[in-house]
């Protein structure tokens, strides 16, 4: 992570920032041990590129956060393995014979800010309509991670979307951050869950939920 920016110090830096580099819980594809998170110096320099005007005093906290932010939505795609049937049923097999799938890594990542998902889209539209319900702030960064992973006894490469949110911060002052980590929508998939969303709206609307209430309570 961030590997290719420079570690030098800033024409225009007015402090000294640290260069170490903390390493990640997350493998790396290609097997080579863990990824490194940006140091401060790295983090600065990235924010110079994007000209944004970054506060130096703040840039340690920053990478604080964002090592925080990375390790929690890690945590979410390792967890997204549970959620299938088949998953689940594997996990089973696994603790019978004593034997654990390969864990999963992370084979490269992409930073998207400018490009809004479209469920975040599809959110913020809400908002306007439902600000009771569904108002929030866009999400102020969007991440696709590619993980390689056991899926089915088969090594596949997932692509997962991140949108990361903030939230009004604690009484204390504390910031308050939560993630929307997904696996990424593929056409087979959108047209699957289309197909059962449409079916079961057909099925109701064509009046045979009723007729299938009055053939299970028929009248005396």
């Amino acid at each position: 992570m961030f590997a290719s920016i420079s570690q030098e110090r800033a024409p225009d830096q007015t402090q000294a920032l640290p260069t170490d580099r903390d390493p990640s819980s997350i493998p790396r594809g290609s097997g080579d041990g863990n990824w490194e998170y940006p140091s401060p110096q790295q983090m600065y320099n990235a924010a110079a590129q994007g000209y944004t005007d970054t506060d130096i005093t703040a840039v340690e906290s920053m990478v604080a956060v964002h090592n925080f932010l990375n390790e929690g939505a890690w945590g979410e795609i390792v967890s997204k393995r549970g959620e299938e049937n088949a998953a689940l049923e594997l996990r089973r097999v696994e603790a019978r014979e004593g034997r654990a799938s390969p864990q999963p890594t992370l084979v490269r990542f992409q930073g998207r800010p400018k490009e809004m998902t479209p469920k975040a889209a599809v959110l913020q539209m809400l908002g306007r309509v439902y600000p009771s319900k569904f108002e929030s702030e866009p999400p102020f960064d969007r991440h696709d991670w590619y993980v390689s992973r056991d899926v089915d006894g088969e090594k596949k490469e997932v692509r997962y979307v991140i949108d990361f949110y903030s939230a009004p911060p604690e009484p204390t002052g504390e910031p308050v951050f939560y993630l929307d980590v997904r696996p990424a929508m593929t056409p087979t998939g959108a047209v699957e869950r289309l197909m059962r969303w449409g079916g079961d709206v057909w099925w109701r609307a064509s009046g045979a939920e009723v007729r299938e209430t009055a053939k299970k309570n028929p009248k005396n």
